[in-house]
């Protein structure tokens, strides 16, 4: 017995030494989308500066799977040393699967927000729509004549029209496109009349006024955007809908490295050039509590089951 304590008492001391020293090593930070697209881009300008900050290098590992690079993680040695990118893709995943190898609240500490990118409602450049409530009007004196165009079927941007459809009361069809230039080309030709996108890869498109941006779906405006209004404020009260990302590790991490991870995310965040760096893409840094970040994907769970139950899309 006393043989056991003594080891147990070792082992404790070499784990809050190593806690301590943290990190002697390259960090991993799995992401769980494909090169290039808006959570990757956040994850590479984070993660260069954290890594610039800590003098380890942070390596971001695309595994453009949610599920498979979400358990991978949840199952992972907790020391640190294997980071998730986590947000509202993965609270997403978490409403839409029946079942999945992990628990997305018990199977992880979620340490801090990074970033949020809001959605914009857009039309073409070249539309009669100056408002959202225009649209609103066209498509309740037109029932099923609003064709809204989004991302793939059980993303972000899919399930935002799908509530805004809700909320709105309104018969209008959505129609799912592979990319956002298949969107842009459908809005220039009519084949719908609205479009519910990310902003970083339609920014451009909006400066260059190309496409029209209606409103944006966050609580508040975007700042690059400040004459765009929100659609709670132009159209639909209490309306609210964001991608965002955070950092996420396996659940029984020690305290001194998530508080570790969590200050070191923070002075990231708080960078100017890691600020202005986002902005430019349509980005918002925005760092938080572990409290913070753990109640927001509850939250956004509840809301998209709901959002998923009333649209009648089938859980896979």
């Amino acid at each position: 017995m006393v043989r056991c304590s003594a080891v147990l008492a070792v082992a404790c001391q070499c784990t809050s030494l190593g806690a301590q020293s943290y990190p002697v090593k390259p960090i991993q930070l799995f992401v769980a989308f494909a090169p290039g697209g808006a959570g990757d881009i956040v994850a590479r300008i984070v993660a260069k500066k954290m890594g610039e900050n800590m003098g380890k290098p942070v390596v971001v590992e695309n595994r453009p799977s949610p599920v498979v690079a979400v358990a991978a993680v949840a199952r992972a040695r907790p020391d640190g040393y294997t980071l998730l990118m986590a947000g509202s893709g993965t609270a997403l995943t978490s409403a839409l699967f029946k079942a999945l190898p992990y628990d997305l609240i018990g199977d992880f500490r979620h340490v801090s927000a990074l970033a949020s990118f809001d959605l914009a409602m857009i039309v073409s450049g070249e539309a009669d729509f100056e408002s959202l409530a225009q649209v609103l009007a066209y498509a309740k004196a037109n029932p099923g004549k609003l064709n809204i165009a989004t991302s793939r079927i059980g993303s972000t941007q899919h399930l935002t029209a799908e509530m805004f459809k809700s909320m709105a009361g309104i018969d209008a069809v959505i129609v799912p496109y592979r990319t956002t230039a298949d969107i842009i080309v459908a809005l220039r030709s009519n084949d719908v009349q609205m479009a519910v996108e990310i902003l970083p890869p339609v920014l451009e498109q909006i400066t260059g006024k190309s496409v029209k941006a209606l409103a944006v779906t966050s609580s508040i405006r975007f700042p690059g955007l400040s004459k765009v209004p929100t659609v709670s404020e132009s159209a639909i009260p209490g309306f609210e809908a964001s991608s965002w990302n955070g950092i996420s590790v396996p659940a029984n991490t020690p305290d001194q490295i998530v508080d570790r991870l969590s200050r070191e995310i923070e002075a990231a965040i708080a960078s100017p050039e890691v600020q202005m760096k986002l902005r430019a893409l349509g980005m918002v840094a925005r760092s938080g509590s572990s409290e913070q970040m753990t109640q927001r994907l509850k939250n956004d769970i509840t809301k998209w089951k709901a959002v998923i139950d009333k649209a009648g899309i089938p859980r896979l």
